[in-house]
């Protein structure tokens, strides 16, 4: 049975990116559940420790939010919800930004108070297999140990997510890749308390919650951006979609069509249409015509979905290309976002 978004089918590329997308995800909970549990028992009073620790418990959101939204993406259109449940991308990427960002403020005021306070944190000595052990250097082993496996998911991730144009996968992905960052601050933070350089656990731990902080304030933005109804962007919310620009050249090329202009709703994994044409002189387009029409952009794209074409006498005003002023992004960026093609 092929897989689906909704009453979306999904082409066999995509197919295959959302199955291996899943078994991904399932996999880093796997790793971070050991990461969590060794990380734990080693961290001792290190503050770097405790804020990587609490990293890794925050990177489990990501992937759970991903597995939920594709679960409930999979329901039909009802007549509860007849644009479907793609929203539910948008929102899971909200929940896992919102962690990010309160966490990522707590653990700097706390990483902050720590470096302020010039606390020395402890680190002892552990016995292993009956030997004595400085416990940095178990904190050392885990973090290693934490640093490697996530940059290779993270990698896995990104293309997956721009092919099913999936934010929290990307949002996921962007943190794996981010994450070694995380253990070579520890690791620096651990060694500083072994040369007697206090303040390097809290200098480490500061670094770490920083990075927490501007995932959680990047992601946020991101994904109320898209909430909003905010002009449809590639998935890493950097620029806008190319469709924007094939749509307005598709709608351009036809022959009745004097000039055109789109608007896309991203609503998580596919787009909602709305292509507003101005005919020809003369020209009155039949019903059949603007069906015909509407087949055609839906066939452009799988992504390209509840397409609606209205004939009007002149284009609205924010479709007309970017004026003085206009704090819309630059239309001769990727894709060619200006909307108001004219085909004479």
């Amino acid at each position: 049975m092929s897989a689906a978004f909704g009453a979306t089918q999904l082409p066999e590329e995509q197919e295959r990116a959302l199955r291996r997308a899943v078994r991904l995800a399932w996999g880093t909970l796997g790793f971070l559940a050991t990461a969590i549990v060794l990380m734990y028992v080693v961290m001792g009073s290190s503050q770097a420790m405790r804020t990587a620790w609490a990293e890794d418990l925050l990177s489990l959101i990501p992937p759970v939010a991903f597995l939920v939204a594709v679960r409930v993406t999979r329901r039909r259109p009802s007549p509860g919800h007849p644009y479907g449940y793609h929203r539910s991308v948008g929102v899971g990427h909200l929940v896992a930004g919102t962690a990010l960002l309160t966490m990522g403020l707590l653990l700097v005021w706390e990483s902050a108070s720590s470096l302020l306070a010039q606390e020395h944190p402890p680190v002892g000595v552990m016995v292993v297999l009956g030997h004595p052990v400085w416990s940095g250097w178990l904190m050392i082993a885990a973090l290693a140990y934490t640093a490697v496996p996530p940059v290779l998911l993270g990698r896995a991730k990104l293309p997956l997510a721009r092919a099913l144009h999936d934010r929290v996968l990307h949002a996921d992905a962007d943190m794996n890749r981010a994450d070694w960052m995380t253990a070579v601050a520890g690791i620096v933070g651990v060694l500083g308390i072994g040369v007697g350089l206090w303040w390097a656990d809290s200098a480490a731990a500061l670094v770490i919650s920083s990075s927490i902080l501007k995932d959680g304030v990047t992601n946020v933005r991101t994904a109320v951006r898209a909430l909003m109804d905010a002009r449809a962007t590639t998935v890493d919310g950097s620029d806008i979609h190319p469709l924007v620009g094939r749509v307005e050249e598709h709608l351009a090329a036809v022959p009745w069509v004097r000039k055109g202009g789109v608007r896309l709703r991203d609503e998580g994994h596919v787009f909602h249409v709305e292509c507003f044409v101005v005919p020809r002189d003369g020209t009155t387009p039949s019903l059949q015509a603007l069906a015909d029409l509407g087949g055609s952009v839906s066939a452009l794209d799988w992504k390209l979905r509840d397409v609606v074409v209205v004939p009007v006498p002149e284009l609205p005003g924010e479709l007309l290309p970017q004026v003085a002023g206009d704090e819309r992004p630059d239309p001769s960026r990727a894709g060619d976002g200006r909307a108001g093609h004219d085909a004479g």
